[in-house]
C-alpha cells in the first residue's frame, strides 16, 4: 500500500509521515525535504523557488515526475507532498490541516526553540504573526503554481481518502494512531 500525506504547511505532514512508514516498517519519501535541498542548492528559501516557479515550471517538475515514477515502480511506501496523492492517484490519499494560528507556532517554535536545522530552507519568521503571513503566502503560491500547471487545487477535500484536522492533536504519534486507525485492511 502507498500512503500520501498532503496537508498545509505546519500540519504535521513532515513528521507524520516518517512516524508512520517506521510503525508500517516501509519507506519513507519526502517531497517536501527535495524541494527544500533543491532551493539550497540554488541559495536560496523554498519561498523563493516557489516564486520562481510561478513563472518557470521547471522548478516543480523534477519532484513531479520522481513521485509519479515512484508510484509506478514501487509499493509500499509513504510519501508525504502537497501533490503527491495526484502523481500517485492509486495511492490512500490522507489530507492534514491545521489552522493557521497553530501551524504558523509550530513552525515558529520548531526552527526557533528547538533549533530545528531540517526545514532550514524555509524563512526564519520574527514572530508567530509573521509566520502566519509566510504561511499564507507560501500557500497562494502553491494554489498558483498547482492550478496552472495541473489545474487542481490541493485543499479540496473531495480528493482525499482520510481528511484529518491536527490542530488540536497533541503530538505527530496521536495523528499517526489515528490515521493507522482508518487505514483500510490489506
Amino acid at each position: 500500500m502507498i500512503l500520501s500525506i498532503s496537508g498545509v504547511p505546519g500540519s504535521g505532514k513532515t513528521s507524520v509521515a516518517k512516524i508512520l512508514a517506521k510503525r508500517l516498517g516501509v519507506t519513507f519519501y519526502s517531497i517536501g525535504g527535495l524541494r527544500g535541498k533543491m532551493a539550497l542548492e540554488r541559495g536560496m528559501t523554498i519561498d523563493e523557488l516557489n516564486k520562481i516557479g510561478e513563472i518557470d515550471a521547471t522548478t516543480d517538475t523534477p519532484v513531479d515526475d520522481y513521485q509519479r515514477e515512484l508510484g509506478k515502480t514501487e509499493d509500499n511506501f509513504v510519501i508525504e507532498g502537497r501533490l503527491s496523492w495526484h502523481f500517485i492517484p492509486h495511492s490512500y490519499k490522507i489530507f492534514l490541516q491545521c489552522e493557521l494560528r497553530e501551524a504558523a507556532r509550530r513552525i515558529y517554535l520548531a526552527r526557533h526553540l528547538k533549533g530545528s536545522e531540517e526545514r532550514s530552507d524555509e524563512p526564519l519568521s520574527a514572530s508567530v504573526k509573521d509566520a502566519e503571513h509566510d504561511i499564507s503566502a507560501r500557500m497562494a503560491s502553491d494554489d498558483l503554481r498547482y492550478k496552472k500547471y495541473y489545474g487542481v487545487n490541493y485543499r479540496d477535500p473531495s480528493q482525499y481518502d482520510l481528511i484529518l484536522d491536527t490542530t488540536a492533536m497533541h503530538s505527530a504519534e496521536e495523528t499517526v494512531e489515528v490515521i493507522l486507525a482508518h487505514l483500510p485492511s490489506p
